[in-house]
């Protein structure tokens, strides 16, 4: 029986009543964890050496700081203002700090990108796996207890409960639990910010052992704000853009290159002609093989992670084609056989004529009929009911976009399915049907991810540097990537910048090799820069080299040409095409700069929780900040600046904590941030 209790202190009370020993505890990846709860466990734990705690997470956030002085004047009003009472994770500062007791372990299987580069600690807990294994490997690491926040509707007979954001592994935990007779204590925590997903998110409260009421646990959910779109950003979003055909399905993620691709789908939708200037003018080489047209019967949207450009690409219409959780259904559906529109009585005469349904319909097909409003009093009255446009397993977006997902009608949200990661990504199912049902539903499928290397055989390095040092995780790539290629109509797309900023200047991204694989060179398929389009997808080595260096930063060009044939991967006598020598950003801005300047292409497509003073001041910091790394650059900058003596606003100077600066060090700071803006 469920146990309801109304303050946070009992129900830690309850956890270490209820569990003798040790603590396994599970939590949600991204903002699916209870923070108020978990930091009362933690905090308890912590005073108790007797009482040991592992903690397997991944993704756990953190407000923004800052590591200067500037960086932390200017963060604090825009903490207040966006994360306003987030509480922070107790184990989390103590994991940065090296505070961590010995009788505590955190063990992450995806880490927030580049933050524990420097921690042994969290280095040496990481847990390498895909998402897709996580409840398997949770079962596997003694997991005992799992805490997650829920949101909450109804009272009484009524009172129902979402996993909101985060139904992605503890509905396969459950599971997996039941069936080897393993004890879990399951805690769901209400935080009344949570917004209320239905379809496989909805669970009745009995779900979980422990639901905990305490307002105490109610705050504001982490929201990151939109980073800038940059204009290598956007040339590589239209060249994805470019590659999605209508009627097909979408993986995308998080962050600038998200919406790049977002804005890319959504230019295309609605200003085709000035969509096929831009790509044009990328594309010298032609359109061919391209997708410049409409979307008639729209994307279904199929992503382990739905973020805010999903929920954009529904409001503009372009995520709209909806799948159906029947097989036989969906392949009517695909045929043409049915019409979702518009179903009428042929489509009971199709779905008798595949077997799915008897004649005289039995109890059970008349269930099946209504569900999808096919049923006697709804036949010829409307669309088919019970489909989806969008599944997600979690979701993480800036702070517009839960709201939009609280204020969304019901009709709407219907449409939205959360659901098992064990589901989305990968193509197996638990049964063949289920596995026949992601067939159908996935269709002419494009899986878009990032990585941070690509070698010029076409493995790619997604996770972790060379040393093993690990960026972030494997997350769900390996599978999507693997999907691709058992689809049969599927591509999967690996998205890259083609050069980084380092200290010792721009390097490039494409590489001979490198010491560290996340995708291997035999699940080779479609590669994007900024420059370019790379098909490697049953090519011979020697063409997969040629193609990218076709889309690599052509100050690099030479030296992988040289790498590849000192290694025997390339002919001897063969040398770069003149066309191929101008991949560099000044080529790359004449091209893009004009549609970012007339708006088509704006740097926030979806808008920015920063103000524009904001904005510019970050700007101005971000190039003062790139200039430290360049020693000849900011000697350059400091003397520009003190030539110019450009005065900067009162208020952004106050903001940054510069508005009384002493000392050389102090007035050249102030001198060089006026000059940058």
């Amino acid at each position: 029986m469920t146990l309801v209790l109304n303050h946070l202190d009992a129900a830690v009370d309850a956890v270490l009543a209820r569990v003798n020993g040790p603590i396994v505890l599970g939590l949600p990846l991204g903002i699916g964890k209870p923070n108020p709860f978990v930091n009362r466990l933690y905090e308890r734990m912590k005073a108790d050496p007797s009482r040991p705690l592992t903690i397997i997470t991944a993704l756990s956030l953190e407000v923004p700081t800052g590591k200067s002085d500037i960086e932390q004047h200017f963060l604090a009003p825009l903490v207040e203002r966006v994360f306003k009472d987030y509480p922070d994770l107790a184990y989390v500062k103590d994991l940065r700090a090296g505070r961590l007791p010995a009788h505590i372990q955190v063990h992450e299987f995806f880490l927030k990108t580049g933050d524990y580069l420097g921690n042994a600690l969290a280095q040496q807990q990481y847990i390498s796996t895909n998402y897709t294994f996580v409840a398997r490997d949770m079962l596997g690491q003694g997991l005992n207890v799992i805490a997650q926040a829920v949101a909450s509707e109804g009272e009484g007979e009524a009172w129902r409960l979402s996993l909101s954001s985060n139904p992605d592994v503890i509905l396969e935990l459950v599971e997996r639990f039941a069936e080897t007779g393993q004890p879990l204590l399951k805690v769901g925590v209400v935080n009344r910010q949570m917004p209320f997903m239905p379809n496989g998110a909805e669970v009745a409260p009995d779900f979980f052992d422990l639901v905990v009421t305490d307002p105490a646990a109610t705050h504001t959910v982490f929201a990151p704000p939109n980073a800038k779109v940059s204009t290598a950003d956007y040339a590589i979003g239209l060249h994805a853009s470019s590659l999605v055909p209508d009627a097909g399905t979408l993986q995308i993620g998080i962050g600038s290159l998200g919406d790049a691709i977002a804005q890319g789908l959504i230019v295309r939708e609605q200003r085709g002609a000035e969509y096929r200037q831009v790509m044009a003018a990328l594309c010298p080489e032609g359109l061919q093989g391209r997708e410049l047209g409409r979307f008639e019967t729209g994307l279904y949207g199929c992503s382990e992670m739905f973020v805010n450009g999903f929920l954009r690409l529904m409001e503009a219409g372009i995520v709209r084609r909806e799948v159906y959780p029947d097989a036989t259904l969906q392949a009517l559906v695909n045929e043409g056989r049915i019409d979702p529109a518009a179903p009428g009585e042929a489509a009971l005469q199709a779905l008798r004529e595949e077997g799915r349904i008897s004649e005289p319909p039995s109890a059970e097909d008349l269930a099946f009929l209504q569900r999808h409003g096919l049923g006697p009093d709804d036949i010829g009255r409307g669309p088919l009911r019970g489909g989806h446009c969008m599944t997600g397993g979690f979701f993480l977006g800036p702070t517009d976009f839960y709201e939009h997902l609280r204020q969304m009608p019901a009709a709407q949200k219907a449409r939205i399915n959360m659901t098992r990661i064990d589901f989305i990504n990968q193509l197996y199912g638990r049964d063949a049907h289920e596995t026949e049902l992601k067939r159908l539903q996935r269709r002419r499928a494009r899986f878009m991810n990032t990585t941070m290397k690509v070698t010029l055989l076409g493995a790619a390095a997604s996770d972790a540097l060379e040393s093993g040092a690990v960026v972030s995780g494997v997350g769900g790539q390996y599978n999507f990537v693997a999907m691709a290629h058992a689809l049969p109509d599927a591509r999967s797309i690996l998205m890259l910048r083609a050069t980084h900023e380092t200290q010792a200047g721009p390097v490039s991204n494409i590489v001979f090799s490198y010491g560290h694989t996340t995708i291997p060179r035999h699940l080779r398929d479609i590669v994007i820069t900024e420059y370019g389009v790379a098909d490697l997808r049953a090519q011979s080595d020697h063409e997969v080299v040629k193609r990218l260096i076709r889309i690599a930063d052509s100050r690099f060009q030479p030296q992988l040409v040289a790498e590849a044939q000192a290694h025997g991967k390339l002919e001897a006598g063969w040398t770069l095409p003149e066309a191929w020598t101008h991949n560099t950003p000044q080529a790359l801005d004449a091209v893009l700069h004009p549609w970012q300047q007339s708006g088509l292409l704006p740097g926030f497509p979806f808008g920015t929780d920063l103000n524009d003073d904001e904005l510019k001041m970050v700007a101005a910091l971000r190039r003062l900040k790139k200039a430290t790394q360049h020693p000849v650059e900011l000697v350059s900058l400091a003397v520009k600046a003190l030539w110019e003596g450009k005065e900067a606003p009162p208020s952004y100077l106050q903001r940054l904590g510069l508005d009384e600066a002493q000392g050389l060090k102090g007035l050249l700071l102030k001198r060089l941030f006026a000059g940058n803006l």
